[in-house]
C-alpha cells in the first residue's frame, strides 16, 4: 500500500512539473471568452485532456513491452528530464480562442501535442499500474487547468520542485533501460545494475546544476 501511494505521489509530482507550459496554455486559450464561457471551456477542455491523455498512456505501457522500443524510450526520457532543466524557451505560444468550441479544442489539441513527455514519463514510472495512471492523471490535472497561475508561481518559487520531478524522470530513464533486458545485458557486462539508475539520475541533476551556476546567462545591462 505504502509502495503505491508513493508511485502515485511521483506521477503526480511528473504529471505536474511537465505541465507547467500546458497550464499558461489554458490561460490564454480562454482569457478573452465571457466569465461563464470560460469555465465552460476549461471544464470541457479538461475532460477532453484528462480522457485523451489516460488512452495515450495506457497505450505508451503497453508499446513499452516491446524490446528495443523500451531501451529507445529510456534515452528520449533521459533527455526530457535534461531537457526540464536546461530549457528556458517557453511552449505557449497559443493564439486566444474567440469562442467557446475554439478554446475547447485548443485547450485538448494543445495539451495533447504538449504532454508526449508526460505520457512517456508516466508510462514508464508506472510499470502497468493501470489504476495509478488513471488516477495520477485524473487528479493532477485539473490542479494544473483550475489552478494553472498558481501551478506556475509555484514551479518558480520552489525550484527544487522541477529539480526533484526531473531526478525521477533520470531515475526512471535507468530503470527503463535495466527493463529493456536484450539490450542491457548485452551493454552492462558485469556492470552492476543498481549504478545505472543513479548515474542517470546525477547525470540529470548534473546538467541542471551547470546550466544554473556554470552558464548561466549574464544579465543585460540598460
Amino acid at each position: 500500500m505504502w509502495d503505491w501511494f508513493v508511485l502515485f505521489l511521483e506521477i503526480m509530482l511528473i504529471n505536474i512539473v511537465l505541465s507547467g507550459d500546458n497550464a499558461v496554455v489554458i490561460a490564454l486559450a480562454s482569457r478573452n471568452l465571457p466569465v461563464s464561457q470560460r469555465k465552460q471551456a476549461i471544464w470541457w477542455g479538461a475532460f477532453g485532456a484528462i480522457g485523451l491523455r489516460v488512452v495515450l498512456t495506457i497505450i505508451a505501457v503497453y508499446i513499452l513491452d516491446i524490446p528495443y522500443i523500451q531501451s529507445a524510450g529510456s534515452l528520449l526520457l533521459l533527455w526530457i528530464a535534461i531537457k526540464l532543466l536546461i530549457d528556458d524557451d517557453g511552449h505557449a505560444d497559443v493564439r486566444e480562442a474567440s469562442t467557446l468550441g475554439k478554446a475547447i479544442w485548443t485547450i485538448i489539441v494543445a495539451d495533447f501535442v504538449m504532454s508526449l513527455d508526460n505520457v512517456l514519463a508516466i508510462a514508464a514510472k508506472a510499470e502497468g499500474e493501470i489504476g495509478v495512471i488513471i488516477l495520477g492523471i485524473g487528479l493532477s490535472i485539473p490542479i494544473i487547468i483550475w489552478g494553472s497561475n498558481l501551478v506556475v508561481n509555484l514551479l518558480k518559487k520552489f525550484p527544487i520542485l522541477v529539480y526533484i520531478g526531473a531526478g525521477i524522470l533520470g531515475y526512471t530513464s535507468g530503470e527503463m533501460f535495466l527493463a529493456d533486458t536484450k539490450v542491457s545485458e548485452a551493454i552492462l557486462h558485469g556492470v552492476p545494475h543498481y549504478i545505472v539508475p543513479v548515474v542517470t539520475t546525477v547525470l540529470v541533476i548534473g546538467a541542471g546544476l551547470l546550466k544554473q551556476f556554470v552558464f548561466k546567462p549574464k544579465p543585460k545591462h540598460s
